[in-house]
Parts: C-alpha cells; sequence; structure tokens
C-alpha cells in the first residue's frame, strides 16, 4: 500500500473507517478513487482543491455563521473527495428512511388528529404537551395532501460494529439538499471519469419528484395551475444561499413572509401585476415565525393569517404546521413501540439508544450510567450543548445528577456513539501534505420526499465532516465541512436531467415572470441608494478637495435665519460644505474642524447619511436581489464595501479622503454600466432605473434652488454645481470659458441631452410611468393609481421656464450676492425646482403603495 497517502490516516480502535478494513486493507468500493489520488502528483492534488475553491467563491455558495463577525456569507466548505456507499448497502438505507418517514408521517396524524397514541400511553403526553413545538392551533388539522410531511431528513451515523443507527429526525423544515446538490455538481467535475465508471446515481429525479409532488397535491380550483412557491427567512438565516439555490433549481419563486398576504383565507404572491394566489409552499421558515397572528406574535418573518389558510385547505404547507413536534431527541426512545403499533412491523433501522428523563426508569437508568452516556435537551428550544459523561468530574457529575432529578422531563441521556471515519485532503498548501490523507468523523443526512407512489430517498445525500480529528460534533457552525455522496449501482442510471433539453420557439422566455413585488421593491431603492452613493461621494470629494486648496483658516460660518443667506466665508470651500449640509452629510461643528467633518461625513456609522450608512443600505437592498445581478455586479458592490469595511487611522483619515472617494466613485460608475450593459430591459430593470432617476433628479433640483434661493453668483457656486452633475468637461467643451450663471442653468436644469440634468431625469421617468400608469387602470385589485399628472405639471413647469426671462429680470450686472437675492427670477425658478422635488417624492410613494406594498382600496380622496 503506498505509503505517502495514508502516512498521516490515523486509525484508531473503536471507530469504524469506512476506507480501510478492519485488517487494513483497501474496501473494494474505495480502491477506484484510491488508485486515482495515489497516481496524482502533489500538483494535480492541490488544482483539485483549488478548483473546488474557486467554484465555491465564483457561484457565491455561502454559509452564514451566527454570532461571528467574519460569519456573514462565509464560503461553504467542500472536501474534494466523495464519500462512497456500495449499492447493497444503500439498499437498506433507503429502504430504512422510507419506512421512517412514512411512521413519522403516520405519528404527525395521529397527534393532531385523534391522539389514540397519547391515550393509548404508546407516547407520554407529557413529551408530546411539554414541547413548544405541538401547536394547538393545528389540532385537527387535515392537510389537502393528507400527508403532513412531504420532506424529510433523517440524521445517521455508523457505530463502530458497522450498523447504521439514526442520531435524529428533521421533520419541520429539514435543510441541506441544495447542498447537497452544489457539491454533486462541483465534485463530480472533479473526478469525471470515475463518476461515469462508478455508476453513481443522479440526484435529479429527487428534485423532480418533489416538483411533482407539491404540484400534484396543490388545491386548485378549476382551471387553475398550481403555483408554488418557497419560504424563506431571508438573507440572514444561515443557509439561505441554498434556499435561493434550490428556488432556482427548481423553478420556484423564492418569498420572504413580507411577499405574500392572505386574504379570504387564500395565500396570494404581491407581484407587479397584481395578486396572484399561491397555491402551495415550500416553507423553510420555521413553525413559530410562520404566523404572527397565531403563533410567535413578533415574528416579522410570517404571513398573518396563514395558519388559518392552511386549516381552510386553500394551500399546502411543505411541511405542515407543527411538524417540529418530533423533532425531540426524547421520541427516538419510543419509535420501536411506534413501528410496532402503526406499521405492523419492527424498524428496519434503530435509533441510538435513547432515555428520556421524564420517566422514572430511564431517569434511574441515565444517573447511574451517566458516564458512558452524552446528556441532550428533549426540545431544541433549550440550545444546550451535549454534554459529555465521561468528560466530567466528579463534582460537575453530582451537579448534573441533581439538575435532571430537578427537571427531568427537559433532558435525553443516549449512548455514544462513535462516529466512523472517512478519508479528506488537508487544505492545499505548498508543502507535501498535498500527498497525504486525513480521518475525519462524518455523518450522513438523508432526504426523502413523498409522492403519490409512496416515499423517495434521494440516492446520496448531505455527508457531514467534523472539523478536527478528534471531534465528534458535527457542525457547520463549529467549522465543519461537507462530501458529496456517491451511491454506487450495479445496473446502469438513469440519465434524467432538471436541465430542458432542445429548447423550441414555445420555450422563449423574453421576461421574467411574475416578478414579486419585494424584488422589484429592492430593485427600486438599490437604483435610488446607488444613485446617493454617488452623489454623496461627489459632494464629499468635491468639499475635500477644495479644502486641500483653501486651507481652512476660515472664520466659522454664522447661521442666518430662515429665508436669508448664509453668512460664508469668500471661495469654493464654503459653497463645497453648503450643499453638503444641505443633504445632511456633515455632522454639526461643534468644536468639530472642516476637515474632522468630512472624515465623519465619509466613515461614521452615527450619522444618518454618511457614505458608509447609505452604502450600507444600497449593499442590502442588492443582497434581497442577488440573483438578477452579473457576477462582475457583485465584484464591484464587493469592492464598494471593502473599501469602508476599515476606516483609516485618524492619522491618516483626511489624506486618504480623496483616493477613497476615488474609488467610491469609480465602482459607481461601474455599477452604473453593469446596470445598463448587464441587465435585461424588464419591469425589473424599469424599476432600477426609476429608482435612479428619481434620485438624481431630486438631488439635482434641490441643489439648483438651494443655490438659486442664496444665488451664489460667484464661480465657486457655480464651479461647485457643475461638479456635483458632473458637467465641469461638457460645461468646458461648449463654452471655452469660466462658468456664468445662465450656461450654467441651462446645462444642469434644462438640457434634454444631458443624462445629468433634471429635465433628462424628468423625461425619462415619464417614459417609464405610461406603461405602468395603463397597467394601473387595468387592474381591478387595488384602486391606488400612479396619477402622474401633477408629475407631469411640475415637470412642464420646470421645461417652460425661459432663461430669457431669468436674463431680463437679473440687474446688471448681477455681481453680487446681495443684487441677486432680489432676482424674481431665480426665486420664480427655484420655486418650480422644489415642486418637482416634492412632486417627484409623491411619486415614489405612489409607486411604493402600488406596486410594492398593495394596500387595499383607497378613495382617490384621501389619494389626494
Amino acid at each position: 500500500m503506498p505509503h505517502t497517502l495514508l502516512s498521516l490516516y490515523s486509525r484508531p480502535t473503536g471507530r469504524y473507517d469506512e476506507l480501510l478494513a478492519a485488517g487494513g486493507g483497501l474496501r473494494a468500493h474505495w480502491r477506484p478513487l484510491f488508485d486515482a489520488l495515489n497516481a496524482s502528483t502533489p500538483d494535480q492534488m492541490r488544482a483539485r482543491q483549488m478548483f473546488v475553491s474557486e467554484r465555491i467563491r465564483e457561484n457565491g455558495t455561502t454559509y452564514n455563521i451566527y454570532a461571528d463577525p467574519r460569519g456573514t456569507d462565509r464560503p461553504w466548505t467542500v472536501d474534494p473527495l466523495p464519500f462512497i456507499l456500495p449499492a447493497a448497502e444503500w439498499a437498506h438505507i433507503e429502504h430504512a428512511v422510507s419506512q421512517r418517514a412514512a411512521l413519522l408521517d403516520r405519528v404527525l396524524a395521529d397527534l393532531y388528529g385523534p391522539q389514540t397514541l397519547i391515550r393509548s400511553g404508546a407516547l407520554p403526553a407529557a413529551l408530546v404537551y411539554g414541547h413548544n413545538g405541538f401547536l394547538w392551533s393545528c389540532q385537527g388539522s387535515r392537510p389537502p395532501s393528507g400527508h403532513f410531511l412531504h420532506v424529510y431528513a433523517a440524521d445517521l451515523a455508523r457505530s463502530p460494529d458497522g450498523n447504521w443507527w439514526v442520531i435524529a429526525d428533521r421533520t419541520q423544515v429539514p435543510s441541506g439538499a441544495g447542498y447537497a446538490l452544489e457539491n454533486r455538481l462541483i465534485v463530480s467535475r472533479l473526478f469525471p471519469d470515475l463518476f461515469r465508471d462508478q455508476q453513481v446515481h443522479h440526484l435529479a429525479a429527487f428534485f423532480r419528484h418533489l416538483q411533482d409532488s407539491l404540484t400534484h397535491w396543490a388545491p386548485v380550483d378549476a382551471g387553475e395551475a398550481p403555483f408554488v412557491v418557497l419560504l424563506t427567512p431571508g438573507p440572514y438565516n444561515e443557509t439561505y444561499f441554498e434556499q435561493s439555490y434550490l428556488a432556482r433549481y427548481l423553478g420556484f419563486p423564492l418569498v420572504e413572509g413580507q411577499d405574500l398576504t392572505v386574504r379570504g383565507n387564500t395565500v396570494y404572491l404581491k407581484t407587479l401585476t397584481g395578486l396572484r394566489r399561491v397555491h402551495a409552499i415550500l416553507r423553510r421558515l420555521d413553525d413559530d415565525y410562520a404566523d404572527p397572528l397565531e403563533l410567535r406574535g413578533e415574528s416579522s418573518l410570517g404571513v398573518p393569517g396563514l395558519a388559518e389558510a392552511a386549516r381552510a385547505g386553500r394551500v399546502l404547507l411543505a411541511n405542515a404546521l407543527g411538524s417540529g413536534v418530533l423533532q425531540s431527541a426524547g421520541l427516538l426512545a419510543f419509535m420501536p413501540e411506534l413501528a410496532e403499533h402503526l406499521l405492523g412491523e419492527p424498524l428496519a433501522m434503530q435509533a441510538v439508544a435513547s432515555w428520556w428523563c421524564g420517566e422514572t426508569p430511564a431517569l434511574d437508568y441515565v444517573t447511574e450510567h451517566l458516564d458512558t452516556l452524552v446528556i441532550k435537551p428533549a426540545y431544541p428550544s433549550q440550545h444546550m450543548e451535549p454534554v459529555f459523561g465521561r468528560t466530567l468530574s466528579a463534582t460537575e457529575k453530582a451537579r448534573w445528577i441533581s439538575r435532571l432529578r430537578q427537571r427531568p422531563h427537559a433532558y435525553v441521556g443516549q449512548e455514544l456513539v462513535e462516529l466512523s471515519q472517512a478519508p479528506t485532503l488537508p487544505p492545499a498548501t505548498s508543502s507535501g501534505l498535498d500527498r497525504r490523507l486525513l480521518s475525519r468523523a462524518i455523518g450522513l443526512r438523508v432526504y426523502a420526499v413523498i409522492t403519490p407512489d409512496g416515499w423517495r430517498v434521494m440516492p446520496g445525500g448531505l455527508t457531514r465532516v467534523a472539523g478536527g480529528g478528534e471531534v465528534d460534533i458535527l457542525s457547520m457552525q463549529r467549522g465543519g465541512s461537507s462530501k458529496d455522496t456517491w451511491v454506487l449501482s450495479d445496473l446502469p442510471v438513469s440519465q434524467f436531467t432538471m436541465l430542458k433539453g432542445e429548447l423550441g420557439a414555445r420555450d422563449i422566455v423574453r421576461a421574467t415572470p411574475q416578478l414579486a413585488s419585494r424584488t422589484a421593491e429592492n430593485l427600486f431603492w438599490m437604483g435610488r441608494y446607488g444613485e446617493r452613493v454617488e452623489n454623496t461621494a461627489r459632494l464629499l470629494r468635491m468639499a475635500c478637495e477644495r479644502l486641500f486648496e483653501e486651507g481652512d483658516s476660515s472664520a466659522p460660518r454664522k447661521h442666518a435665519k430662515a429665508g436669508q443667506p448664509l453668512v460664508s466665508p469668500p471661495g469654493q470651500l464654503a459653497a463645497a460644505l453648503r450643499y453638503c449640509e444641505l443633504f445632511g452629510l456633515l455632522p454639526d461643528e461643534k468644536g468639530r474642524s472642516t476637515g474632522r467633518r468630512l472624515v465623519e461625513g465619509v466613515h461614521s456609522s452615527e450619522l444618518a447619511s454618511s457614505l458608509s450608512n447609505t452604502l450600507r443600505r444600497t449593499l442590502w437592498a442588492a443582497t434581497q436581489v442577488r440573483d438578477r445581478l452579473s457576477l462582475d455586479h457583485w465584484h464591484s458592490l464587493n469592492r464598494l464595501q471593502d473599501i469602508l469595511r476599515h476606516p483609516p487611522s485618524a492619522g491618516v483619515a483626511l489624506p486618504s479622503l480623496p483616493v477613497t472617494l476615488d474609488r467610491v466613485l469609480l465602482n459607481c460608475v461601474s455599477l452604473a454600466g453593469f446596470a445598463m450593459d448587464d441587465m435585461t430591459r424588464d419591469a425589473g430593470w424599469q424599476f432600477l432605473m426609476m429608482g435612479r432617476r428619481i434620485e438624481r433628479m431630486q438631488c439635482r433640483a434641490l441643489a439648483v434652488a438651494r443655490f438659486l434661493d442664496d444665488c451664489i453668483g460667484n464661480p465657486g457656486g457655480i464651479e461647485s454645481l457643475l461638479e456635483l452633475g458632473d458637467s465641469t468637461e461638457i460645461y468646458r467643451q461648449r463654452y471655452l470659458r469660466t462658468p456664468d450663471l445662465l450656461p450654467t442653468l441651462d446645462l444642469i436644469v434644462f438640457d434634454p441631452d444631458n443624462p445629468h440634468s433634471v429635465m433628462f431625469q424628468a423625461e425619462m421617468l415619464l417614459r417609464y410611468l405610461e406603461p405602468l400608469q395603463r397597467q394601473c387602470f387595468e387592474s381591478t385589485d387595488v384602486e391606488v393609481e400612479l396619477d402622474i399628472a401633477a408629475f407631469r405639471r411640475a415637470s412642464e413647469a420646470v421645461s417652460g421656464f425661459s432663461l430669457l426671462d431669468l436674463e431680463r429680470g437679473r440687474p446688471e450686472p448681477c455681481a453680487t450676492e446681495q443684487q441677486c437675492i432680489n432676482c424674481g427670477g431665480c426665486t420664480e425658478l427655484a420655486g418650480h425646482l422644489r415642486l418637482l422635488h416634492d412632486a417627484a417624492g409623491v411619486l415614489s410613494n405612489r409607486i411604493a403603495a402600488r406596486f410594492f406594498t398593495h394596500v387595499v382600496a383607497t378613495s382617490r380622496v384621501m389619494s389626494a
């Protein structure tokens, strides 16, 4: 046997080794993989590891880890070596998991139905009613399919004698199937020949069964096609990537609770075209968060009225509410008797020996054999780490015995199972360790789905790997990793794939169907916040450059009364700071120098309108629509996040600001370019661009109005206005002279060909709004209309203003601010721009009411 591969491979006694038999020889089903590894060079081994890392990074495969500052969007970890199971062994696992799923489904039907198991004593009432997963509001309910469980997962472990044991049942919202699919797509490409030659079962058929079962049992009315969605808790959930990945693969819209509404015991998805009925929900939201009306009142993740809709049989929930009651370690002790009682047959696979301490004989056994057992919570809500009796001191042991006797119903004693071990590759390095295998403890999560023809088990699953050599706890939260699971077949395997074959003319799709309102809303606000980041960065950069040019020796500015011009020091710095203050980008002076105020305007987390806070809002909106953004789009967003993630030290904060702001603006330009070039012009793109246009128009209109109110006739104010409007170069090309008032106003306000002018934004908005207004009149589910007439009137008032009037009303030569204060044309144009700014705000609110919140009928009088 080659020495290099196994030189570091530990073989402790008392633990089953998946790779090596008792005599030290290779198990037959592992030999092809081992031979391929043995023939590999160190460079090839490292290349495989790098391939996995690159695919994880490119695919954005993540697993969020709670309470870890580095845990958000942490990359998923996959070992390049698969876990291999022979056909005969898999047949036993498949049968046992199918049987267990059927048994648990019947247990649920009884607990929420006649409760004969409790009355007969087969299940202790205290174990069921003491579980907060037992939902009294679901008592007497019957799912449309007749099944409480549609998806089930069993956590399996192999004992030292080679037998498989069930260590936990996952009945509420089983997770990990999407990760198993991602592992398969990556690892199968590492060893394509082995994958083909060993006849590894494919996974696609399992997901097709899941699709078909939900559509089959969805309660539809006559003439309706079943519509299924996947309900997620949102981006903060640890497995959010998997949920979005699975939704795309299955073709189900990924929705949050706020995307759904219940009306008349019927669930609807809020889409841009109105409300669409939802017939089935594949949920990844825990039971108690699903309906704030009947379950957890403080939940903002659920759908008010969902439980009543389910009881009325108007929607299929997979799994049914209340399924979490079976996720109890205490239940394992009663499964053999339940199998005989409900199925009339013994369990094909036993669970690890368990004793629920709520029964006196079990409590006595646990306290007497504490040294050899593991203490676990009886209910998941206890959030208690397992306690290994063998590690307790005499004092700790006595304390635990006292604790068990005080609250026996809350604890379960379980036999300690020494997990089996499998080979893994060490992290890629430049040393010879790349040619070594390491042993790690593993467990297997297997999935099953109910179909009209019975339970179907995924031929594979998610193999979880312990984080260290001496670790027996399988947890991704504790640094564990995963493996692809290869189930071998003695016969040719099915080549079924979820991907369509050759597409015909009828398969052509040119728009995203049924765009959810929340998706459109986040695109809209991503556009607004993205534009706001750009405007903020321009203003702060402008002020920073002026500060370096003029210095900070001017006297403090005095605040003027309303309607009066500010008393400011001369020069361009004053104008730049005035614009920054207008948009709330600077903190109060209060002893702060101008430089310090600018630094806080960029990096402060306490200033609501700071650049860093606005960027956070942009990233949050982008996270909600990640699947609609290109990889390059996300690269720019990540670079923006990295720029401001670590603020510079106080000593270099101010000098580094221009470079920081230049980088921010460069990435903002990239984001705008990707929006224009990488996204199709569908409804989602239109809302993104409407957000950008409204934000840009409001910024320009308010800045020019303030300019005219103060009548900053000096070159500093005009140049700042041009720079804010990113129009300095255009002005120079046209006029070849220093900036003057009238041409600047024409360029920033009126020019229909300048993409940064006020009227350009207004024209583009009206172009987007016309179809939406027609859609409002055609829709009958709400009475909120966009009513763009007010916005059009405000726009026409600005566009109809003549610069000749402004020129005729201006005193000659209008060289000072005091002279310009009395200019009636300036005041009139400023008023028109403010009205346009306000009309855009009203329009934004109407868009939200009509397309995002779907408010109920609102009278036109109230809307006005």
